[in-house]
Protein backbone atom coordinates (compact mmCIF):
# COMPACT_ATOMS: atom_id res chain seq x y z
CA UNK A 1 0.00 0.00 0.00
CA UNK A 2 1.13 3.30 -0.83
CA UNK A 3 2.27 5.85 1.78
CA UNK A 4 -0.82 8.44 2.20
CA UNK A 5 1.36 11.78 2.37
CA UNK A 6 1.75 13.19 -1.01
CA UNK A 7 4.41 15.38 -2.10
CA UNK A 8 3.42 18.44 -3.38
CA UNK A 9 4.71 18.64 -7.59
CA UNK A 10 7.36 20.63 -8.59
CA UNK A 11 6.07 23.42 -10.92
CA UNK A 12 8.43 24.86 -13.60
CA UNK A 13 6.79 27.90 -15.70
CA UNK A 14 8.19 29.74 -18.72
CA UNK A 15 6.54 32.78 -18.30
CA UNK A 16 4.22 34.22 -15.33
CA UNK A 17 0.89 33.03 -16.06
CA UNK A 18 0.87 30.04 -18.37
CA UNK A 19 -1.68 29.26 -20.81
CA UNK A 20 -1.12 25.81 -21.26
CA UNK A 21 0.47 22.71 -19.14
CA UNK A 22 2.42 19.55 -19.23
CA UNK A 23 2.03 16.92 -16.54
CA UNK A 24 4.93 15.00 -16.78
CA UNK A 25 5.70 11.64 -14.50
CA UNK A 26 8.98 9.80 -13.82
CA UNK A 27 9.52 6.34 -14.03
CA UNK A 28 10.26 3.75 -10.92
CA UNK A 29 12.55 4.76 -8.27
CA UNK A 30 12.50 8.45 -8.88
CA UNK A 31 11.17 11.49 -8.51
CA UNK A 32 10.03 14.72 -9.94
CA UNK A 33 13.19 16.05 -10.23
CA UNK A 34 13.94 13.84 -12.51
CA UNK A 35 12.98 15.57 -15.69
CA UNK A 36 13.22 18.92 -14.63
CA UNK A 37 16.17 18.83 -17.16
CA UNK A 38 14.14 18.76 -19.93
CA UNK A 39 12.46 21.79 -19.45
CA UNK A 40 15.20 23.92 -21.41
CA UNK A 41 16.56 21.57 -23.44
CA UNK A 42 12.73 21.54 -25.39
CA UNK A 43 13.35 25.28 -26.07
CA UNK A 44 9.85 25.87 -25.54
CA UNK A 45 10.82 29.50 -24.18
CA UNK A 46 8.29 31.83 -26.30
CA UNK A 47 5.08 29.25 -25.11
CA UNK A 48 3.21 29.99 -21.84
CA UNK A 49 3.87 27.01 -20.40
CA UNK A 50 3.47 25.21 -16.74
CA UNK A 51 5.39 21.88 -16.46
CA UNK A 52 4.13 20.23 -13.55
CA UNK A 53 6.94 17.19 -12.15
CA UNK A 54 4.46 15.33 -9.50
CA UNK A 55 6.23 12.76 -7.14
CA UNK A 56 4.85 9.39 -7.00
CA UNK A 57 3.89 7.83 -3.86
CA UNK A 58 6.09 5.74 -1.48
CA UNK A 59 5.04 2.40 -1.79
CA UNK A 60 6.91 -1.20 -1.69
CA UNK A 61 7.71 -2.94 -4.79
CA UNK A 62 7.55 -6.75 -5.08
CA UNK A 63 10.03 -7.02 -8.09
CA UNK A 64 12.58 -4.76 -6.36
CA UNK A 65 12.39 -7.24 -2.89
CA UNK A 66 9.71 -4.85 -1.15
CA UNK A 67 12.00 -1.75 -1.14
CA UNK A 68 9.88 1.04 -0.47
CA UNK A 69 10.44 3.56 -3.41
CA UNK A 70 8.53 5.61 -5.59
CA UNK A 71 6.64 3.84 -7.66
CA UNK A 72 3.01 4.62 -9.59
CA UNK A 73 2.58 0.36 -8.92
CA UNK A 74 3.72 -2.79 -7.60
CA UNK A 75 5.03 -5.11 -9.99
CA UNK A 76 6.02 -8.63 -9.34
CA UNK A 77 7.23 -11.41 -11.58
CA UNK A 78 4.87 -14.17 -12.17
CA UNK A 79 5.38 -17.91 -14.40
CA UNK A 80 3.82 -15.72 -16.90
CA UNK A 81 5.62 -12.58 -17.08
CA UNK A 82 5.67 -9.23 -15.15
CA UNK A 83 2.40 -8.75 -13.07
CA UNK A 84 1.78 -4.97 -12.94
CA UNK A 85 -0.90 -3.89 -10.14
CA UNK A 86 -4.01 -2.86 -10.80
CA UNK A 87 -5.47 -1.40 -7.87
CA UNK A 88 -2.23 0.88 -7.66
CA UNK A 89 -2.59 1.74 -11.61
CA UNK A 90 -6.09 2.99 -11.02
CA UNK A 91 -4.87 4.54 -7.98
CA UNK A 92 -2.31 6.90 -9.61
CA UNK A 93 -4.75 7.50 -12.69
CA UNK A 94 -7.17 9.33 -10.17
CA UNK A 95 -3.86 10.97 -8.73
CA UNK A 96 -3.43 12.32 -12.17
CA UNK A 97 -6.54 13.15 -12.89
CA UNK A 98 -6.60 15.84 -9.62
CA UNK A 99 -3.76 17.26 -11.03
CA UNK A 100 -5.38 17.88 -14.58
CA UNK A 101 -8.44 19.15 -12.72
CA UNK A 102 -6.35 21.47 -10.75
CA UNK A 103 -4.59 22.76 -13.53
CA UNK A 104 -8.13 23.19 -15.32
CA UNK A 105 -9.56 25.18 -11.83
CA UNK A 106 -6.53 27.49 -12.66
CA UNK A 107 -7.77 28.15 -15.72
CA UNK A 108 -5.93 25.80 -18.07
CA UNK A 109 -8.62 24.50 -20.33
CA UNK A 110 -8.16 20.23 -20.65
CA UNK A 111 -7.56 21.24 -24.63
CA UNK A 112 -4.23 23.17 -23.41
CA UNK A 113 -3.14 20.53 -21.10
CA UNK A 114 -0.69 17.51 -22.09
CA UNK A 115 -0.02 14.45 -20.14
CA UNK A 116 3.30 12.70 -20.14
CA UNK A 117 5.39 10.34 -18.48
CA UNK A 118 8.08 7.93 -18.74
CA UNK A 119 8.19 4.11 -17.85
CA UNK A 120 5.87 3.80 -15.54
CA UNK A 121 4.84 6.96 -15.33
CA UNK A 122 4.23 6.84 -19.13
CA UNK A 123 1.55 4.13 -18.76
CA UNK A 124 -0.27 5.92 -16.27
CA UNK A 125 -0.72 9.03 -18.48
CA UNK A 126 -1.79 6.73 -20.99
CA UNK A 127 -4.52 4.93 -18.58
CA UNK A 128 -5.85 8.73 -17.68
CA UNK A 129 -5.76 10.79 -20.85
CA UNK A 130 -7.42 7.53 -22.87
CA UNK A 131 -9.82 6.77 -19.86
CA UNK A 132 -10.66 10.33 -19.47
CA UNK A 133 -14.14 12.15 -21.25
CA UNK A 134 -12.66 15.77 -21.82
CA UNK A 135 -10.07 15.47 -24.62
CA UNK A 136 -6.52 17.01 -23.89
CA UNK A 137 -4.16 18.41 -26.21
CA UNK A 138 -2.67 14.86 -26.19
CA UNK A 139 -0.33 12.62 -24.36
CA UNK A 140 3.26 11.43 -24.39
CA UNK A 141 4.65 8.43 -22.90
CA UNK A 142 8.55 6.97 -23.35
CA UNK A 143 9.64 3.99 -22.70
CA UNK A 144 6.29 2.80 -21.40
CA UNK A 145 4.69 -0.61 -20.84
CA UNK A 146 0.69 -0.56 -21.59
CA UNK A 147 -0.25 -2.96 -18.34
CA UNK A 148 -4.19 -3.79 -17.94
CA UNK A 149 -4.70 -2.84 -21.91
CA UNK A 150 -8.12 -4.84 -21.62
CA UNK A 151 -9.41 -2.46 -18.93
CA UNK A 152 -8.14 0.30 -20.97
CA UNK A 153 -9.65 -1.37 -24.31
CA UNK A 154 -13.01 -1.58 -22.43
CA UNK A 155 -12.80 2.12 -20.80
CA UNK A 156 -11.72 4.30 -23.35
CA UNK A 157 -13.39 7.16 -23.98
CA UNK A 158 -13.76 8.64 -27.43
CA UNK A 159 -13.02 12.18 -26.51
CA UNK A 160 -9.26 10.81 -26.43
CA UNK A 161 -9.05 8.54 -29.09
CA UNK A 162 -8.20 11.35 -31.98
CA UNK A 163 -6.26 13.24 -30.12
CA UNK A 164 -2.29 13.62 -30.73
CA UNK A 165 -0.16 10.77 -28.85
CA UNK A 166 3.17 10.35 -28.94
CA UNK A 167 4.61 6.87 -28.26
CA UNK A 168 8.24 5.87 -28.60
CA UNK A 169 10.59 3.28 -26.92
CA UNK A 170 13.87 2.05 -26.99
CA UNK A 171 14.47 -1.45 -29.36
CA UNK A 172 17.26 -2.59 -26.63
CA UNK A 173 15.62 -2.17 -24.03
CA UNK A 174 16.63 -4.22 -21.21
CA UNK A 175 13.71 -3.05 -18.53
CA UNK A 176 10.32 -2.79 -20.84
CA UNK A 177 11.33 -4.94 -23.46
CA UNK A 178 10.55 -3.91 -27.25
CA UNK A 179 8.23 -6.31 -27.75
CA UNK A 180 6.06 -5.65 -24.62
CA UNK A 181 5.40 -2.33 -25.78
CA UNK A 182 5.09 -3.06 -29.38
CA UNK A 183 2.04 -5.60 -27.99
CA UNK A 184 0.69 -2.32 -26.33
CA UNK A 185 0.25 -0.96 -29.97
CA UNK A 186 -1.36 -3.96 -31.70
CA UNK A 187 -4.33 -4.55 -29.77
CA UNK A 188 -7.66 -6.02 -31.81
CA UNK A 189 -8.24 -3.71 -34.44
CA UNK A 190 -6.03 -1.11 -33.12
CA UNK A 191 -4.00 1.09 -36.13
CA UNK A 192 -0.26 1.09 -34.28
CA UNK A 193 2.64 0.19 -35.18
CA UNK A 194 6.39 0.31 -33.83
CA UNK A 195 9.61 1.32 -35.92
CA UNK A 196 12.43 -0.81 -35.34
CA UNK A 197 15.45 1.02 -34.64
CA UNK A 198 18.82 -0.77 -33.76
CA UNK A 199 20.94 0.52 -31.03
CA UNK A 200 17.87 1.89 -29.35
CA UNK A 201 18.46 1.66 -25.32
CA UNK A 202 16.59 2.47 -22.47
CA UNK A 203 17.12 5.87 -20.28
CA UNK A 204 16.28 9.59 -19.57
CA UNK A 205 18.01 10.58 -22.69
CA UNK A 206 16.49 12.71 -25.72
CA UNK A 207 19.04 12.01 -28.54
CA UNK A 208 17.51 14.48 -30.47
CA UNK A 209 17.52 16.86 -27.72
CA UNK A 210 20.71 16.11 -26.03
CA UNK A 211 23.22 14.30 -24.25
CA UNK A 212 21.24 14.28 -21.07
CA UNK A 213 22.56 14.84 -17.44
CA UNK A 214 25.62 13.07 -16.53
CA UNK A 215 25.29 9.24 -15.39
CA UNK A 216 22.23 8.83 -17.48
CA UNK A 217 21.81 5.45 -18.35
CA UNK A 218 20.79 5.91 -21.84
CA UNK A 219 17.82 3.92 -22.36
CA UNK A 220 15.51 5.63 -24.48
CA UNK A 221 18.86 6.27 -26.95
CA UNK A 222 17.39 6.58 -30.49
CA UNK A 223 13.46 6.08 -29.59
CA UNK A 224 11.52 5.50 -32.32
CA UNK A 225 7.66 6.28 -32.17
CA UNK A 226 4.72 3.95 -31.99
CA UNK A 227 1.92 5.94 -32.07
CA UNK A 228 0.83 9.45 -33.24
CA UNK A 229 -2.81 9.66 -32.05
CA UNK A 230 -5.16 7.53 -29.18
CA UNK A 231 -6.71 5.94 -32.62
CA UNK A 232 -3.49 4.55 -33.71
CA UNK A 233 -2.69 2.93 -29.86
CA UNK A 234 -6.58 1.71 -29.52
CA UNK A 235 -9.10 2.67 -32.23
CA UNK A 236 -12.81 1.22 -32.99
Amino acid sequence: MAQAEITPPIEIETVPRPTASIVWLHGLGADGHDFEFIVPLLRLDDLALRFVFPHAPLRPVTINAGMVMRAWYDMRSTPDGIEQNAADIAESCALLTELAEAEHARGIPFERIVLAGFSQGGAIALHTGLRYPRAFAGLLALSAPVPEIETLVRQLQPANCRRPIFMAHGLLDNVVPYGYAEAGCRLPAAGGSLPAAPGARRGRRLAQLSDGPPGDSGRGRGYQRLAATGADLIAP
